[in-house]
């Protein structure tokens, strides 16, 4: 069986961990949290994070362009195929779009010295347009992480193919 390169197993498993991480954060934690301390804090998590996950996209994208990888997958049915192709490609197109939007936010209201630099009482109220494409970014990612999901389940145990497989770590004959 062909799998993918190790490294992109890797990166794989661990940005779709802080991808999780980053948007339960962002969506569930920090959208309802007052101004304050707490919220300075959890943003410096978030911000760190959301970095990070930019740091290694570009990785990952350069590895998946230089490395052999296999066949995409089928499921028998060209449309969902074609699905499958362009779902793949959308996940590297929101995650950067999710890290320029919160970048644009953290500079155009200078969040890193206010969370950074310990000024709590100097988050704005209003993130501007940053913040409101942040946020639709983050629910079509939402939608996107869940229909990866699905069709990795979809694959496993209705189609029984052994998808997986190709995305774990093992010999890549």
């Amino acid at each position: 069986m062909l799998r993918y390169h190790p490294l992109l197993v890797a990166l794989h498993w661990l940005m779709a961990l802080m991808i999780i991480l980053a948007l339960v954060a962002g969506s569930v934690l920090l959208a309802g949290m007052p101004n304050g301390p707490e919220k300075v804090q959890g943003l410096g998590g978030h911000m760190t994070i959301g970095i990070a996950i930019g740091a290694l996209l570009l990785v990952r994208l350069l590895t998946r362009l230089n490395t052999t990888h296999p066949p995409d997958a089928s499921t028998g049915n060209a449309l969902l195929d074609r699905v499958g192709r362009w779902t793949h490609w959308a996940f590297y197109i929101l995650v950067a779009g999710m890290v320029l939007s919160g970048l644009a936010m953290a500079f155009g209201n200078g969040l890193f010295e206010i969370v950074f630099g310990g000024a709590a009482d100097r988050i704005p109220d209003n993130l501007g347009p940053a913040r409101a494409a942040h946020g639709v970014i983050s629910t079509l990612l939402i939608g996107l992480v869940l229909l990866h999901i699905a069709a990795a389940v979809y694959h496993q145990f209705l189609l029984k193919d052994g998808l997986l497989r190709r995305m774990w770590f093992g010999r890549r004959s």
